[in-house]
């Protein structure tokens, strides 16, 4: 089935069906006392569910995207789900998941099963396993990609969903796929990220495979991903991709859960003993009865030939770090320049829609789903919590733009300052200890009011604790959560980093700048943005500029006067968080964090 074509109301999947039997036998054993705590957590987690910082039957039901393709039917399902089940909008994670919260636990069959009549699955979204399979989400309609590597995100969700490989990991797994070197899937802290790349031959003939990268993560203590091999065949990725998970599995530290992911495993053995270990499975591979081996039947059935370059055209630039200019504009011209990719050899270009905060409503869902079927494109979910429509003639924008507008997803700058990218917080998650998305609604107002929310390459991303749920190790400006004292009183704070930055095959994770009061971090963040604007050379990256400047710390000096509290009396609003009313506690519950 093509991606452009409906989802069917149709019968359940049998795989999905037995899921969700065998989650309502587990529930009702659970209720009645015959299944103990721990081991119903797990299953839960392991099919998708968390639960939330308000304890109780509050959960949190994430649905699994696979590299954020979607259709209008599943949009119009999960309005439905916000709607009847959650309260009143889906959030969209980084990892191009859909997740709800405040779902109760007796109604969770039924949500599944709603979901499953339109062909998603909370199967393996959380816990120890091998979580959503992300991909660049221009993917075949990209003009500088080597390959489209829908088909091959496809085709590894299909092989290792309900896999028994991925059933016993010592933590979880992450996949990742990027169609050229700008890696706008952001393969770079993956456990397993994978970079479509050429390679030419001495008789000037081009074959097109993969470069494979592993062991890169973020959390408290962030890894760049390594260089597996320099080029991986076509018909070798999803063999590597599972030895790479076999060694994982046969070696990682089940004892300890901080130091259980692939990473460590890294750090421990060497990369060239994981190297030779994953090249000797490899090999064994094709003896297994359940290998399918080669190129993937899905690969064959949709393809996946580069978009290409349309002649006489020059292509949207993209990735980190691209500058935006706008300029005094009409809205719809701003959006156009800024939301809009074009380039592609058959003349179709790509729109951003913008999601506040990562949050769609059950209209804006509705919506959605009406343009898709309205301008016959299709979807996908960004991991930068937009969504983008593909596949549309350049005669067509006006009138998308007027439905985007309608449905309050029209302002340029998805993907530009105003666009910050932060987790759930202390709003839901037990282990964050601030309120991010109230930290990122107050630096997207600040920047309004400065006349900096249009500002383009630069990219801030918050985190509500150190596990970078948030990834705040990756962007321009990065903050994450912190408990501060001040004048004998617990107050919300972060930590500021800057510099962060993933693009061409490389990494570079953001230096810490400097603490702030959780009130002042906007205030820092538009002076930041106002220096990088006004300072900035043609061209120039962020992190560029910042080492063009003298650094992080030269940076940061301009910053330590808002590293300051008021007592409580002068200033009651600093030792209150975001979206609080009462004094500030840092709550850290069990965690179900599966960072």
């Amino acid at each position: 089935m093509s991606l452009t074509e409906e989802t069917p109301t149709r019968q359940i999947d049998p795989e999905m069906a037995a899921d969700i039997a065998k989650f309502e036998e587990m529930l009702d054993g659970y209720q009645a006392g015959r299944v103990e705590e721990d081991v119903f957590r797990v299953f839960r987690l392991n099919n998708g569910i968390y639960g939330q910082r308000q304890g109780g039957t509050n959960q949190m039901v994430r649905v699994k995207v696979p590299y954020g393709a979607m259709t209008a039917d599943q949009l119009d399902l999960l309005a439905d789900v916000v709607d009847d089940h959650s309260r009143g909008w889906g959030h969209i994670t980084t990892r191009q998941n859909i997740q709800f919260h405040f779902v109760e636990l007796t109604e969770i069959p039924e949500v599944m099963r709603r979901m499953a009549e339109v062909g998603l699955t909370t199967r393996e979204a959380c816990g120890d396993t091998v979580r959503n399979v992300q991909g660049c989400h221009l993917a075949g309609a990209c003009p500088l990609e080597i390959l489209d590597v829908t088909p091959w995100a496809e085709a590894a969700y299909r092989h290792f969903v309900r896999n028994p490989l991925g059933q016993r990991l010592p933590r979880k797994f992450k996949i990742n796929f990027s169609g050229c070197d700008t890696d706008c899937g952001q393969a770079m802290f993956n456990d397993v990220g994978v970079i479509a790349a050429s390679r030419t031959f001495e008789d000037g003939s081009v074959e097109r495979g993969f470069r494979i990268y592993i062991a890169g993560g973020l959390g408290t203590t962030p890894f760049p991903a390594l260089v597996l091999e320099d080029f991986t065949p076509r018909e070798d990725l999803l063999a590597t991709i599972e030895s790479v998970l076999r060694v994982f599995e046969q070696t990682g530290n089940r004892d300890n859960k901080l130091r259980a992911r692939l990473k460590w495993v890294v750090d421990q053995l060497g990369i060239d003993e994981v190297r030779r270990r994953v090249v000797a499975i490899r090999k064994l591979l094709p003896a297994s009865a359940t290998w399918p081996g080669g190129v993937p039947e899905v690969v064959a059935e949709w393809g996946d030939d580069p978009a290409g370059v349309a002649a006489g055209v020059t292509p949207t630039a993209m990735g980190q770090g691209t500058p935006v200019t706008l300029g005094t504009k009409s809205d719809f011209d701003r959006w156009m320049e800024a939301n809009v990719v074009r380039g592609a050899a058959n003349g179709t270009v790509s729109a951003y829609a913008w999601c506040e905060l990562g949050d769609v409503t059950s209209a804006q869902f509705r919506s959605v789903a009406s343009m898709i079927r309205e301008f016959d494109v299709d979807v996908r979910v960004t991991n930068r919590q937009n969504l983008v429509l593909r596949d549309l003639a350049e005669g067509q924008l006006p009138a998308l733009y007027e439905r985007l507008v309608a449905a309050d997803m029209a302002k340029a700058g998805a993907e530009l300052s105003r666009d910050v990218v932060a987790c759930p917080g202390a709003d839901t998650c037990n282990l964050a200890v601030t309120q991010s998305r109230g930290l990122a609604s107050a630096i997207g107002t600040a920047l309004d009011e400065a006349g900096l929310a249009e500002v383009g390459g630069v990219r801030m991303n918050i985190s509500g604790c150190t596990n970078s749920c948030g990834q705040h190790h990756t962007a321009d400006i990065g903050f994450f959560g912190a408990e501060r004292r001040a004048h004998g009183q617990p107050a919300p704070g972060y930590q500021m980093l800057l510099g962060g930055y993933v693009g061409q095959e490389q990494i570079h994770f953001g230096q810490k700048a400097l603490r702030l009061p959780a009130k002042n971090a906007a205030e820092a963040t538009v002076r930041v943005v106002r220096r990088f604007t006004d300072e900035r050379q043609a061209g120039e990256k962020f992190i560029d500029w910042m080492n063009r400047s003298g650094g992080v710390a030269e940076v940061a000096a301009g910053l330590k006067d808002l590293d300051q509290f008021p007592t409580p009396d002068e200033g009651p609003e600093f030792y209150v968080d975001y979206d609080e009313t009462g004094p500030y506690v840092a709550e850290i519950g069990e965690s179900e964090c599966a960072t």
